[in-house]
C-alpha cells in the first residue's frame, strides 16, 4: 500500500541517500554525493534546491516501492535483492480471532497447562490403543470379520467426547463412515469441512520386538505418545475433536455450520470410506457447497535455514500398469532365445532407462514451491534464488533452477511423474519355460500432466520392443499391432481399474480468500505457540507424496488443503510413519489441537469465504 508523503519520510530518504555508497546506515559525509564545484563560478544558488528535490525523490521512492511492513530496512534489501525475492511469494498476515477473542485468550491459556497435555496425550493414547488396521484383501462389510474393530473406536470416541456426541448430530455411512454436523445460525454461510481417517496401516507381528513401546501401547514417556496411528492419522482426527470438544465445553456456537468427515480406509484406497462419504456428502450438501476443506497432509519443515508450512494445494495422479507377456511354452532343455520373462526383463530394464521427463513447469505448485524457497529460505544457494528471480519470463533461468533444485531426489520426484517397478512374477518350474510373465509399475502422475499422457508413454516405450520380439501388443483394450501373426503377445492394462488423474489445483495468491486464512491461522498458531512477536514461518504452497481421501471430495469444494500442523523440524514429517517406532510429539500435537481451533474460530469469524 503506498502511502501518504511526510516529513518522516523524508527522513528516510535522508538515510537512504547516506546508506546508498557503504555498508547499511554507517557512511562518512565524504561519501555523500557532492555539488558541482568549479573554480570558474560561485558555488550556484540552486544546489540547495536540487538537494531538497534529491530527499523528495528519494523519500517517494521509498513510500512507492516499501512493503507494509518493510521499513527502512526494505529498502536496503531490495539493493540486495531481497525484496525482489519476496514478491515471489507474499505472505498472508498471521490471523486470530477478534470477535471471540475472550474465549481465544482462554483457550490459549489451557493448551499452557499440565492438565491439558495429559488429558490431550491420554485422549490420544487411547485411540491408539484400539487397533483400527485396514488390509488389502478386505472383504466386504459384515462379512469380513476385520472390520468389526472400527465398532469398538466409535465407542470410544462416545465416551471420550461427550459434549460432541451430546450437541452435534452423528451420521454414520457404510456402517464405519463418520459424519458429525455442528449446525450453525447462519444458514448462508458455506459450511467448513474438516476430514480425517480412523484406520492405521497394519503392524507386521514380525517387527512388535523392534519397537520402542508396543505399536499398540498408546505409552506416553513424557514426551511422545507410541503407537500405530499416533500420527497418521488418528492425531489429525483426535486434534479435531478436542478441539470442538473443548469450544463446546465454553459454551461456543458458531454461525458458520461445522462438518466432521472420517473415512475408515483411507490406508487402502478409501473404497468404502471415504467414497461413500463423498457420495453423501454431494447428496447431502451439493456441489462447491463448503467453503474450504482441510485434511491430512503436509507439515512444518525446516528448509535452507527457513522455517515453512507446506500445505499441499494439490495431488498427483496415479496408475498401476499391468504388464502381461505370453508365449510358448515347453521343455527348458530346448529354450527360444529369449523366454518371456527375458523378454518382460529387457522390457522393463528399457522402460527404466527411458522414464517421463520430469520438467519444473511455470503454474504449477511445485514451481510456486520454487518461487517461495527464493524469497524465504535464507540458505537456499544464490544460484537457485537468482534463476527463480527470473524464470517467470526467461526459459534458460527455469532451465538453470531447475537442474539445481533436482539434485535433490525428493524435490525432482514430486515435480515429475515417477515409476516404478513393484510386482513381478512368472514361471512355476525350473525346467518348463514360463508360458506367461507378468509387471505392474506404479506411476505417480505430474500435476501437469494426466493418465493418457502415462498410457501413451508406456505404448510408446514398448512398442518397438513387441515388434522386435514378434508380439501381438494390445494397450489399455486397444490393438496396437493390429491381426497379423505373432509368436507371442504383450497386453498393458490399468492393473487394478483404479487409475487416477491429478487433482484439480487449490487456488492460491492473494485473491484466493481460503487460502489467505489458512496461511493466517498458521502463522497465528505458530507464533502464539511460541510466544513470538514476529513472524517466525512462511507458508509455501506444495504437494504430498501419496494420495488421501480428498480425491472423493472434488466436487465439494475448489478449496482443498491436505495440511497436518504437525511440527517435523528438519526431518521430512513422515519419520515412523507406516514403520517402526511411529510417535507422535505431545507439543506438537497440542499445537495441533491449538491450529483447528484457532481455524474453526477464524473461518466462523470470515466475511470473505
Amino acid at each position: 500500500m503506498r502511502r501518504p508523503f511526510t516529513h518522516l519520510g523524508l527522513g528516510i530518504g535522508l538515510r537512504i541517500a547516506m546508506s546508498s555508497q557503504g555498508e547499511k546506515g554507517h557512511v562518512s559525509l565524504s561519501e555523500l554525493p557532492q555539488p558541482a564545484q568549479s573554480p570558474r563560478r560561485p558555488f550556484s544558488r540552486l544546489a540547495p534546491l536540487k538537494w531538497i528535490l534529491t530527499l523528495v525523490f528519494a523519500s517517494a521512492v521509498c513510500y512507492t516501492f516499501q512493503p507494509a511492513t518493510g521499513g527502512i530496512q526494505a529498502l536496503w534489501d531490495e539493493r540486495d535483492g531481497h525484496v525482489e525475492t519476496a514478491a515471489l511469494c507474499p505472505q498472508a498476515t498471521a490471523l486470530s480471532p477478534e470477535t471471540n477473542t475472550g474465549l481465544f485468550k482462554t483457550l490459549a491459556e489451557t493448551y499452557k497447562t499440565d492438565s491439558f497435555l495429559y488429558r490431550a496425550v491420554e485422549l490420544l493414547g487411547g485411540a491408539v490403543r484400539i487397533p483400527t488396521q485396514s488390509y488389502d484383501d478386505l472383504g466386504p462389510i459384515g462379512e469380513d470379520p476385520r472390520w468389526e474393530t472400527f465398532g469398538p473406536f466409535h465407542d470410544y470416541l462416545l465416551k471420550a467426547y461427550p459434549q460432541i456426541h451430546a450437541t452435534l448430530k452423528l451420521t454414520k455411512v457404510n456402517t464405519y463412515g463418520l459424519v458429525y454436523v455442528w449446525k450453525g445460525t447462519e444458514e448462508s454461510l458455506k459450511p467448513l469441512l474438516l476430514t480425517a481417517h480412523q484406520d492405521v496401516v497394519p503392524v507386521n507381528p514380525d517387527t512388535y520386538d523392534s519397537w520402542t513401546h508396543p505399536p499398540f501401547s498408546g505409552y506416553f514417556d513424557g514426551k511422545y505418545v507410541w503407537g500405530r496411528g499416533s500420527r497418521d492419522d488418528k492425531s489429525g482426527l483426535i486434534g479435531i475433536m478436542t478441539a470442538v470438544e473443548l469450544l463446546l465445553e465454553k459454551n461456543f456456537q458458531p454461525a458458520r455450520t461445522l462438518v466432521l468427515a472420517f473415512g475408515f480406509d483411507e490406508e487402502v484406497s478409501g473404497r468404502r470410506g471415504a467414497s461413500a462419504l463423498g457420495d453423501y456428502l454431494l447428496s447431502t450438501y451439493g456441489e462447491n457447497a463448503f467453503a474450504m476443506l482441510v485434511d491430512e497432509g503436509g507439515s512444518i519443515s525446516e528448509q535452507y535455514g527457513g522455517t515453512f508450512a507446506l500445505p499441499s494445494v494439490a495431488e498427483k495422479g496415479y496408475i498401476d500398469v499391468r504388464v502381461e507377456m505370453a508365449a510358448p511354452g515347453g521343455h527348458s532343455s530346448v529354450p527360444p532365445v529369449h523366454t518371456t520373462i527375458g523378454m518382460l526383463a529387457e522390457l522393463l530394464v528399457h522402460y527404466e532407462n527411458n522414464p517421463i521427463e520430469a520438467k519444473l513447469s511455470r503454474g504449477t505448485p511445485t514451481y510456486w514451491h520454487a518461487e517461495c524457497l527464493a524469497a524465504h529460505a535464507p540458505e537456499l544457494p544464490s544460484s537457485i534464488r537468482s534463476s527463480m528471480k527470473k524464470a517467470s519470463s526467461s526459459d534458460k533461468a527455469l532451465k538453470a533452477a531447475q537442474d539445481e533444485l533436482f539434485k535433490d531426489p525428493t524435490f525432482k520426484a514430486l515435480v515429475g511423474t515417477t515409476q516404478a517397478i513393484d510386482i513381478i512374477g512368472g514361471g512355476v518350474k525350473s525346467n518348463a519355460l514360463p508360458e506367461n510373465a507378468m509387471a505392474v509399475i506404479n506411476h505417480r502422475i505430474a500435476t501437469d500432466s494426466s493418465v493418457g499422457a502415462v498410457q501413451e508413454h508406456v505404448i510408446a516405450a514398448f512398442k518397438d520392443l513387441a515388434a522386435k520380439f514378434n508380439l501381438s501388443f494390445t494397450a489399455f483394450g486397444t490393438s496396437i499391432t493390429g491381426d497379423a501373426p505373432a509368436y507371442g503377445s504383450l497386453a498393458l492394462s490399468d492393473a487394478w481399474g483404479t487409475a487416477l488423474e491429478p487433482a484439480p489445483v487449490t487456488p492460491t495468491g492473494a485473491n484466493a480468500a481460503p487460502f489467505q486464512l489458512l496461511s493466517g491461522t498458521i502463522k497465528s498458531t505458530f507464533n502464539a505457540h511460541r510466544d513470538l512477536t514476529e513472524d517466525g514461518i512462511a507458508v509455501i504452497p506444495s504437494l504430498v507424496s501419496g494420495n488421501t481421501d480428498t480425491r472423493y471430495y472434488w466436487t465439494l469444494t475448489p478449496h482443498i488443503f491436505r495440511y497436518t500442523h504437525y511440527n517435523a523440524g528438519n526431518g521430512s514429517g513422515l519419520s515412523g510413519v507406516h514403520t517402526i517406532n511411529e510417535a507422535c510429539d505431545a507439543q506438537n500435537f497440542i499445537e495441533m489441537i491449538r491450529f483447528f481451533t484457532t481455524l474453526i474460530l477464524n473461518v466462523d469469524e470470515s466475511t470473505a469465504l
